[in-house]
């Protein structure tokens, strides 16, 4: 009796006590659960009477699944303030170690106003413990030092193994990227110097910015409509606007958040329901990717860490295409008005909405296949000469519009129209927080994803008048006359402008069929 009241009492860790209520789920009887795993009865009614404790701490995360107590830690602000911290600079591949997290405890304790905590070794191994942290050295992406033994080693093993299991299920036209981009909207050739090199974490540059969410398939059949997120949630320009070429939405700093992309998945994935469809989606891990929410037909694959300069297509080429096009379109603008002699405006939201747009359609499905190709995701069929001229076509007729600009604006001779394309590649596309914003979004109640007011997400531009269907209509008839004067107009351009005018008919006729009805009904 003596030996088995001094019998150690074992301890479960978290995921074992999951394992345990995931058979009773199963459907197995509880007696039968209880021999395979070796407990009482009252200890399997206790897993199971807990059991939504332990699904919150996994779903939160604020455990790891091999603790056994979950005992709170004595400073528990600290504790909830450094792993918050900890989650932030994870998900962008800096290298953490022990006494970068000891430096950042105690500085945090500091602003908590605790002036007695140690942030010892003791601590950090306790911290380590709660959270399930194994301390690994990661390096921050550097493009410029990837492909060294350790990169190609890497790409390679994802091309020969994750990646041929990821895609097996799956055709091409299943197959998806999605990727961000940041843009400075009204940005002009003369302050592209001044823009280069630019991360725009936030302050005036903030209100000239916005972020671009583009999703394409590998067989370029399919690209997604687009999602841009602004600074303002309620710009003049928007102002009795219904229908965009986008989704659009807005936040303080005009970031992607995780909040607006699992918004955004679940909008895909509900499509994909009613569409009875299933797919894949490769994304890189950036801070706004890393919490995602159940989905039931998207499979979502994670490119390798360090790896997306060379693996994921939409860095390939596509979004650089989009943005020649943008810029191009900016080029047009500034052309126009200079042979007209009126005053450079600045383009405002909806302008920048919609030439993103544009150019984001005039994506060639040739130039979104390459890309996949040259991300050795799908079997490359083009020599690279057929690559190379292709991929300079939109270029060309670009370079030429830039010199007449640049020189009638007198942009320096240093600045070429690569520049102007590029000018804003180093912006910040999702939300990264300071010590003081971890701090704020502890705080109930804090919104860190509050949109920026009216006045303060866009210039000041006179408000444009509302235009009627008729005018719509008449306006379509005068681009009829004005094309019948011009020489060699392709067919594709009478189609479009023939849709255009169908839709505004059937629009007005439904108007004045509706308006008769009720005159009728009213009479009666």
């Amino acid at each position: 009796m003596a030996n088995k009241g001094n019998k150690k009492r074992r301890q479960f860790s978290l995921e074992e006590k999951m394992k345990v209520v995931e058979a009773v789920d199963s459907g197995k009887r509880k007696g039968d659960v209880a021999k395979e795993f070796g407990i009482t009865p009252s200890t399997l009614s206790t897993f199971l009477k807990d059991r939504a404790k332990f699904e919150e701490k996994v779903r939160e995360a604020s455990v790891g699944p091999q603790r056994k107590r979950m005992r709170n830690a004595l400073y528990d602000d600290i504790d909830k303030a450094v792993f918050a911290w900890f989650q932030e600079i994870h998900a962008k591949n800096i290298l953490v170690t022990g006494s970068v997290i000891r430096k950042k405890a105690l500085n945090l304790a500091n602003m908590l106003g605790y002036d007695n905590f140690q942030a010892s070794v003791g601590w950090l191994n306790r911290f380590r413990d709660r959270h399930g942290i194994a301390l690994k050295a990661v390096c921050r992406e550097d493009s410029d030092r990837l492909m060294n033994g350790l990169g190609i080693d890497k790409v390679n093993e994802w091309h020969a193994g994750e990646i041929i299991k990821l895609i097996a299920d799956y055709s091409p036209d299943d197959i998806f990227n999605a990727d961000e981009t940041g843009v400075f909207f009204q940005l002009l050739p003369q302050h592209t110097l001044a823009a280069k090199g630019d991360h725009c974490r936030g302050g005036k540059k903030a209100k000239q910015r916005l972020t671009a969410l583009f999703c394409c398939n590998a067989s370029g059949t399919e690209k997604m409509r687009p999602l841009i997120v602004g600074r303002s949630a309620n710009p003049h320009c928007l102002k009795n606007v219904h229908s965009l070429p986008c989704d659009y939405r807005a936040n303080q700093g005009a970031w992607m958040t995780q909040e607006l992309f699992n918004e955004w998945l679940m909008q895909v994935d509900a499509r994909m329901k009613r569409a009875e469809r299933r797919i894949l989606l490769l994304i890189d891990n950036c801070s706004a990717h890393n919490m995602l929410p159940r989905l039931e037909r998207i499979q979502v694959g994670y490119l390798p860490s360090n790896c997306t300069a060379v693996l994921q297509p939409l860095n390939l080429g596509i979004i650089r295409t989009m943005k020649v096009l943008y810029r191009s379109h900016l080029l047009k603008q500034i052309l126009l008005k200079l042979h007209s002699s009126e005053d450079q405006e600045k383009v405002d939201i909806r302008q920048a909405i919609d030439m993103i747009a544009a150019a984001w359609w005039s994506v060639k499905q040739s130039t979104v296949v390459r890309c996949w190709q040259k991300a050795g995701i799908i079997p490359l069929e083009l020599t690279d000469s057929d690559t190379e001229v292709a991929a300079s076509e939109p270029e060309a007729a670009s370079e030429k519009l830039w010199h007449s600009v640049a020189l009638a604006t007198r942009v320096p001779n240093e600045i070429n129209f690569q520049d102007f394309v590029t000018a804003d590649d180093d912006l910040i596309i999702s939300q990264e927080r300071i010590d003081t914003e971890v701090l704020q979004g502890m705080e109930a109640g804090e919104n860190t994803d509050e949109a920026g007011s009216e006045e303060e997400g866009e210039a000041s531009l006179p408000q444009q008048p509302k235009i009627t269907i008729t005018e719509a209509i008449s306006s379509v008839q005068k681009l009829r006359q004005f094309l019948s004067t011009c020489v060699g107009v392709p067919d594709a351009v009478f189609g479009q402008l023939n849709g255009i005018d169908e839709y505004l008919m059937r629009k007005v006729t439904q108007t004045l069929v509706d308006s008769k009805i009720t005159d009728f009904l009213q009479t009666k």
